[in-house]
């Protein structure tokens, strides 16, 4: 990993204070719109923590390159659609599972959570991660058989479980010899 330089630090800097300033301004709009009237107040309650999972997703988006755009149905069925189907639960009355998401006609933090879950859903689904612009000549290397195609994770753990029972079979071998010996 690469040590981020002066203007990425600062990059960071601003966007953890933005995004701390963010939760105070949103913790203090959460107290204004209890005022207001049940289903609209909590409307414009999730709406804010759906920005702020907005915002996040924005700020913890790094890489060199440009990004990547995919369509990921996974994301979408295992983040985006239970967290609408909890925001829809906690406005309408007549849903199902409505008596937990809202207690004394306030938001519980599971609503909160998954506001914020959903904001960072949306765009999760469509982009993720960047791409390293390669040059002409490296496009002709791709397919080069030298080019590791994965590097560490599961191939270098099947690789040192493969490299220790090939010696742990050596030494096995080595001890049987020196027993008949003995």
């Amino acid at each position: 990993m690469k040590k981020p330089d002066k203007r990425e630090t600062v990059n960071l800097f601003f966007s953890a204070f933005l995004i701390l300033a963010f939760i105070v301004c949103a913790n203090f709009f959460s107290q204004f719109t209890k005022t207001v009237q049940a289903p609209i107040g909590q409307i414009v309650t999730i709406a804010v923590c759906a920005v702020f999972g907005l915002l996040l997703f924005y700020a913890t988006r790094v890489g060199d390159g440009k990004a990547i755009k995919r369509f990921s149905p996974l994301t979408l069925i295992v983040l985006v659609l239970p967290t609408l189907y909890i925001i829809v639960a906690s406005i309408g009355t007549f849903m199902p599972l409505h008596n937990i998401f809202v207690e004394n006609n306030s938001l519980t933090i599971v609503v909160y959570l998954a506001s914020v879950a959903f904001g960072y859903g949306i765009p999760y689904t469509f982009f993720s991660g960047f791409e390293l612009e390669s040059d002409e000549t490296d496009a002709e290397d791709d397919y080069d058989e030298d080019t590791k195609i994965l590097v560490g994770g599961v191939e270098q753990d099947l690789l040192s479980e493969n490299e220790n029972s090939d010696i742990l079979d050596d030494e096995s071998e080595i001890m049987e010899d020196y027993v008949e010996e003995n």
